[in-house]
């Protein structure tokens, strides 16, 4: 098996040392784990895909227009 060594904010091992009953090495295996299967999903959608990088930026702009729209109205008192 291979080791993986990463760094973290202090106060997060301090969090994680009054869990010490937790398998970290387990959980971090486990979100990696989730995370490539989301990737090789996406990269399966995407190799399908025939919008070009173009279209995904301009899709993306509509998206965040509505999305902006759409929260004015909802929290308006935040603008």
């Amino acid at each position: 098996m291979a080791t993986l060594t990463l760094a973290i904010p202090e106060d997060m091992k301090v969090q994680m040392d009054k869990c010490a009953e937790i398998n970290w090495s387990e959980v971090a295996r486990g979100a990696i784990r989730q995370k490539l299967a989301q990737l090789v999903l996406f990269k399966a959608i995407v190799a399908k895909s025939k919008l070009t990088e173009e279209d995904a930026i301009e899709l993306g702009k509509k998206i965040n227009k509505s999305m902006h729209e759409k929260l004015k109205k909802k929290y308006p008192e935040a603008y």
